[in-house]
């Protein structure tokens, strides 16, 4: 199975990659939602069957990449518990 990791942040697609087991685990640097949404079809279309996006994409990203994959590739978001709201505050801003 393949999966691929998505990052939000000053990052540009086409560059900001990484590729692990032979290509079965990818890391992909996006720079918005809809980057985002054309990177995740792009996956879709290459054997991708998971993407996990981080945090910052919160609910309505992780919705807008569902979407965009129409609702065939596995999609989740990382989250963080509330106690270190604090911590992620002051690292990302």
């Amino acid at each position: 199975m393949k999966l691929a990791y998505m990052l939000m942040g000053h990052f540009d697609s086409r560059r900001d990659r990484a590729d692990m087991h032979g290509g079965g685990v990818q890391v992909v640097g996006v720079s918005s939602i809809e980057d985002a949404c054309q990177t995740a079809q792009q996956l879709a279309a290459d054997g991708v069957r998971c993407i996990e996006l981080c945090g910052a994409f919160e609910e309505a990203g992780a919705r807008a990449v569902i979407a965009a994959t129409g609702g065939k590739v596995a999609v989740s978001y990382a989250v963080h518990l509330p106690e270190q709201d604090a911590l992620f505050e002051e690292i990302f801003g």
